[in-house]
């Protein structure tokens, strides 16, 4: 038997409608007449250029930040081939996320190289890098274009759940 009059999901939605309203009414002073300049997006192509600039040093500072976190990964792989099987796999995310963001490749990795002598160690070593560069994605996907942000919030989602697996392979691997 269904129930009738106002229920609290009805009357939520009926509130989200009005204000909804509200807000696309509010949007301009009912002229019809635009301010500034006539281009769809509302910016001159001097700001244009600028944004695009904007965006492409962000994306290379990305890009090198997911480069240096991929040759980590090769180094540690390379360093310790019994942990292969557990980094291949988020070893090649990030290959991916690194071709996202600079498709052309893009320069050499900078680093340092491990201190750590043993497998797991270096597993933990890598899980601080991945957190790092997770960081790294999320603070600059404040000052990025929407498209180019939800791509950083992709990779640094990504990279915080590597960080957990990695944490947990660690554990597994110093056992």
């Amino acid at each position: 038997m269904r129930r009738t009059g106002t229920t609290r999901r009805g009357a939520f939605t009926a509130t989200g409608a009005i204000a909804l309203g509200a807000v696309l009414a509010g949007c301009g002073d009912g002229s019809g007449q635009r301010e500034g300049p006539a281009r769809p997006d509302g910016a001159t192509p001097a700001e244009q250029a600028s944004a695009a600039r904007a965006e492409r040093t962000l994306r290379a500072a990305a890009a090198r930040t997911s480069r240096d976190l991929l040759a980590r990964y090769e180094l540690v792989v390379e360093a310790h081939p019994a942990t292969a099987a557990g980094l291949s796999p988020l070893r090649d995310a990030v290959r991916a996320h690194v071709k996202a963001l600079a498709p052309d490749g893009g320069g050499t990795p900078v680093f340092a190289p491990t201190r750590a002598t043993g497998a797991g160690a270096a597993v933990k070593e890598l899980a601080e890098a991945e957190r790092r560069a997770s960081d790294a994605h999320t603070a600059t996907l404040l000052k990025a274009p929407p498209e180019l942000a939800r791509l950083l919030a992709s990779i640094a989602a990504a990279g915080a759940a590597h960080t957990y697996l990695l944490t947990e392979l660690a554990k597994e691997t110093s056992s």
